[in-house]
């Protein structure tokens, strides 16, 4: 389990694209990496986020619950398969494209508990809950069924607040500490399903 790209974004006004006149927005989604396997830049995480990241709206995204945005490499190939299919991208996708902060491997919803501590180096986090995607994703990925898609498939990543700040890099090793392992990210996306009845 290790942490292998580390995305940072800005503020910036984009038109968002779907059915009807377009509007423009203030979003932080489009992420690049800036610490990779091959070029493990150190990063400062305080209690907020990444150093050099924002965020464009608190209540759905940052703020102190919502600091670190996590999702799992290991779901890249599932929606490369899903843009050839909607005929949007073909080609492999650069981490951060779903507007994660952490890309990593190892883990998935399944095995990612609200309340685990997360020690990366001298780095603690604290897994708090599923990421919903909103409006913003949908425009960000090109098809407007990709939010429901994204519930539908359990691919949701999480959040993490910082409990501790610090620096960590791409490559380094999660260490978990299992909290009381009573909801998963998995069952917090299964009540949304029910919830959005998708």
């Amino acid at each position: 389990m290790r942490i292998v790209t580390i995305s940072v974004g800005k503020i910036e006004k984009v038109i968002m694209s779907g059915e009807g006149p377009g509007r423009t927005v203030k979003t932080a989604i489009n992420k690049h990496p800036v610490s990779e396997i091959a070029t493990p830049v150190p990063i400062f995480v305080g209690a907020l986020g990444l150093a050099q990241d924002e965020q464009a709206d608190l209540t759905v995204h940052g703020g102190a619950d919502k600091a670190v945005y996590v999702y799992p490499a290991e779901h890249y190939p599932f929606w490369e398969s899903e843009l050839i299919q909607q005929a949007i991208e073909s080609g492999p996708l650069a981490h951060g494209f779903f507007g994660e902060n952490l890309t990593v491997e190892g883990l998935r919803e399944q095995e990612v508990f609200v309340g685990d501590i997360w020690n990366i180096g001298e780095v603690e986090l604290m897994v708090e809950a599923l990421r919903e995607p909103c409006f913003k994703f949908n425009s960000k990925i090109g098809f407007d069924a990709a939010g429901p898609t994204m519930v539908r498939s359990a691919r949701s990543g999480w959040y993490l607040s910082v409990l501790q700040p610090g620096v960590f890099k791409a490559g380094d090793e999660i260490v978990v500490i299992p909290g009381d392992r009573e909801t998963s990210i998995a069952d917090q996306n299964a009540l949304l399903k029910i919830k959005r009845r998708l």
